[in-house]
């Protein structure tokens, strides 16, 4: 969010930032978040939790949505985003939609981590 903020000011430099944005998407957050679930899963059975408890089934509901929704939603507008700012179309309403929408998703993206992190430490009980 930061880099599109300050390639807001020159759109020459949209695409790159853009393009820096998706890289960190692709190469380091992605197989992050794998393994966080992967290093998260085990910590469950080393710790002697049951899979079914409910904080850990509602963190992995979420997790689940959260994939679903950054590879539907998330991705797919990133790339059409790029597109549009290579081809020099940072002005068109076709561009501020698609620009909007990135922010929209990636701030519920933002959110669900946020819960997610909320419901391993307070490991609610209903």
């Amino acid at each position: 969010m930061v880099w599109i903020i300050r390639a807001r000011s020159d759109p020459g430099h949209l695409p790159f930032a853009l393009k820096g944005i998706k890289f960190l998407d692709d190469r380091i957050a992605n197989p992050a978040y794998g393994v966080l679930l992967l290093t998260g899963l085990l910590m469950v059975f080393l710790a002697g939790y049951s899979i079914t408890t409910f904080w850990i089934d509602a963190a992995l509901v979420l997790f689940v949505v959260l994939v679903v929704l950054a590879v539907t939603q998330y991705t797919p507008t990133l790339r059409d985003q790029i597109k549009l700012a290579e081809a020099g179309d940072t002005t068109s309403t076709e561009f501020t939609r698609i620009a909007k929408r990135s922010q929209i998703v990636g701030q519920a993206l933002g959110v669900i981590v946020l819960v997610i992190l909320a419901t391993m430490v307070f490991k609610p009980h209903l």
